[in-house]
């Protein structure tokens, strides 16, 4: 049964600084006996300030954010998913992009976000994601040992579709690394989440940015770990920090085989409208 460590994180406006708590916690999580660890989005850099942020935005070539997590997880035998790091693209646009490496350091899967955060919140606030990154065109599943790994990012969680194409390929595992804001997360964090774990039946591994960031914006936290029925294994509520939970290959079995639904979708009909 392989257990997992989840990573909740504050990051800042440095990239050092995010960079060492990312290595500190690849060393506990290999001490702790997991044999992956899952970070939250924007790991590297949390900056609403886009000018001063786009300084620290370089090529994943150059960036020493992904350097150091590489090194880390090859010096500890351990698998990591990377949420995501802001990366300047060759055509100069940031993609939003998370990135799957084993054990020995290397690079096995690479997902830039699909669907881009541009909205405006009763509270005031008001995000335009499009106006700083290009979103991704492809989805992604690759084989870890969690499990078969479909990739997502934040927003991504409110498109189904993503996710009934993900367990259509195979994964068993989804991961939604976020940085959702506090009323967003209170309203539709953990329903949307049990949702798509219920729906694919798969087990949601959904590593969150938490607290007051240095840019003075908030978000909410509580990552959590689904099963496939759709009960929270994992809820690490407000506090950053590192915590583990196991993925039972057993329990997929079992609710796949009590609610077969993966076996009884068809494709999507044409929809006829009546006024």
């Amino acid at each position: 049964m392989p257990r997992i460590g989840v990573l909740q994180m504050t990051s800042g406006i440095d990239p050092a600084g995010n960079a060492e708590t990312l290595v500190d916690a690849i060393q506990a999580a290999a001490a702790g006996g997991a044999a992956m660890l899952f970070t939250p989005e924007m790991s590297g850099l949390i900056d609403r300030d886009r000018a001063r942020g786009s300084a620290s935005i370089t090529t994943e070539a150059d960036d020493a954010v992904l350097s150091s997590v590489r090194h880390a997880a090859a010096d500890a035998g351990l698998w990591v998913h990377l949420g995501s790091l802001a990366i300047r693209r060759a055509d100069g646009k940031f993609a939003n992009r998370g990135f799957v490496i084993d054990a020995e350091g290397a690079i096995r899967a690479r997902y830039d976000k699909l669907h881009l955060f541009d909205v405006d919140l009763p509270t005031g606030e008001s995000w335009r994601e499009s106006a700083a990154y290009a979103a991704g065109e492809t989805a992604t599943v690759v084989e870890t040992p969690a499990g078969m790994l479909g990739t997502s990012i934040c927003y991504d969680v409110r498109f189904p579709d993503l996710y009934r194409a993900l367990s259509d390929a195979g994964a068993t595992l989804l991961s939604v690394p976020a940085a959702f804001t506090q009323p967003t997360g209170r309203a539709h964090w953990e329903v949307l989440l049990r949702a798509r774990a219920i729906e694919a039946g798969a087990f949601v591994v959904a590593a969150a940015q938490t607290g007051i960031h240095a840019d003075g914006r908030a978000t909410y936290g509580h990552s959590l770990v689904i099963d496939p029925w759709g009960d929270v294994i994992l809820d690490m509520r407000e506090a950053a920090g590192l915590q583990f939970a196991d993925i039972d290959p057993a329990r997929l079995d079992d609710v796949r085989a009590r609610i077969p639904a993966l076996s009884h979708r068809r494709a999507i009909p044409r929809v006829t409208v009546v006024r």
